[in-house]
């Protein structure tokens, strides 16, 4: 079983009402062994329907405080670790590299939550254009933020478009979109940088993590071995969603291993059989 959740938000993220300290009673009730807590900070990210321009910005330095007097705390119980998930856009690689170089995070995922400037949870990116051509347009955007920004440690749900489709995932797989995946996957590789599986995705109705498991077989036949596990729970009753899936996964994608971060370097964690 997979022991640490490694990407979870709290009350910290604009869009999540969730007590750290509930959030790790999950964690601990659920028999896991350690968590990193990733709030979001998107920076220059634009008003939406529910929320104001900026709004998934937060006080590092009181997080920080409230993260380290809660790891002594648990200490015993479970291995708190402090983290962030980072909204890549490809004109704040610098704004990052300020940020992460200020504070000493465990982890820090680079997620891509835009596609041409609009969050796609929203579906108006979708109007007028087919989920393949939107889909296409989300790849595409994340192997430039990529290129772009390079403070992050592991990709986070690469394929997240797919899951705010008009249709899901109707109109993708990976062969369809081999190239544009390849290129992100070489790049990541080629840097160092891990990739995400991320359960939410069968959590939103498409019966699969992010990315496809097809994703994370081809990243590593391309020579991928950095992967990290996380629920992307925003409520404590989704920390550890559907991990039992987690291990059958990522075997028969070819991993006997995943990693977890400690101090921005990846920690690998044998798949018990």
């Amino acid at each position: 079983m997979i022991k640490s959740d490694c990407h979870m938000h709290t009350c910290f993220s604009a869009d999540s009402e969730a007590p750290v300290t509930f959030m790790l009673d999950a964690a601990v009730e659920k028999g896991l062994e350690g968590v990193c807590i990733t709030d979001h900070m998107d920076l220059d990210f634009p008003e939406t329907p529910d929320f104001p321009a900026n709004a998934f910005q937060f006080d590092l330095d009181e997080y920080f405080g409230q993260l380290n007097r809660l790891k002594e705390q648990y200490k015993g119980k479970l291995d708190l670790r402090i983290g962030v998930e980072i909204g890549l856009q490809k004109h704040l690689g610098e704004a990052y590299h300020r940020l992460t170089e200020a504070y000493p995070f465990d982890f820090v995922i680079g997620s891509v939550h835009l596609v041409g400037g609009q969050d796609p949870y929203y579906r108006k990116i979708f109007e007028g254009r087919t989920d393949e051509e939107v889909y296409r347009m989300a790849f595409r955007e994340i192997l430039e933020n990529v290129e772009a920004v390079k403070d992050f440690d592991a990709l986070g749900h690469l394929d997240y478009v797919v899951r705010y489709g008009i249709h899901q995932a109707a109109e993708y797989s990976y062969r369809k979109f081999s190239d544009e995946i390849d290129a992100v996957l070489k790049k990541l590789i080629a840097e160092g940088k891990g990739l995400e599986m991320n359960l939410a995705g069968i959590k939103y109705g498409l019966g699969f993590p992010n990315p496809h498991p097809d994703v994370l077989k081809r990243y590593r036949e391309l020579g991928g071995e950095i992967i990290t596990i996380g629920a992307d729970a925003h409520e404590p009753a989704h920390v550890a969603y559907e991990f039992e899936k987690a291990t059958e996964i990522l075997r028969e994608c070819g991993f006997s291993y995943y990693a977890e971060f400690h101090g921005r370097k990846p920690v690998f964690q044998r798949i018990v059989p």
